[in-house]
């Protein structure tokens, strides 16, 4: 019904010292302290009570909440066959690409100037 703590704690204490009221003793009945030291006593002993009802209490932190990316889809590498050198089928590729292939050494001529090997 109440949501709010300083709430519960108000309704608690004066609950308490309401219902001290309506029963005075004997020995304050006839001094005529009835009323304001029952209404006194039950502020305390309302006070006491609610204040051990509205103790800490423990609040879980919120979540965090996070979103993962999305996977996608990688194309794996792709696979260049290479002949291996001083193979037949090496032989025929370097002599059909390269014009300057020379196939006792296995270079050829580059346009900078230099030979390199056929790979």
């Amino acid at each position: 019904m109440f949501r709010n703590t300083h709430i519960k704690t108000a309704v608690v204490a004066s609950t308490i010292g309401l219902a001290a009221a309506m029963l005075p003793s004997q020995s304050m009945a006839r001094d005529g302290w009835e009323t304001g030291a029952a209404i006194a006593g039950g502020f305390v002993a309302g006070a006491i009570v609610g204040s051990a009802i509205s103790g800490p209490r423990y609040v879980a932190p919120a979540p965090n909440y996070y979103y993962a990316p999305r996977r996608r889809y990688v194309a794996p590498a792709p696979v260049y066959y290479r002949a291996q050198p001083w193979t037949p089928a090496w032989y025929q590729y370097c002599s059909a690409k390269y014009r300057s292939f020379n196939p006792r050494t296995g270079y050829y001529l580059a346009y900078s100037g230099q030979y390199r090997f056929c790979r």
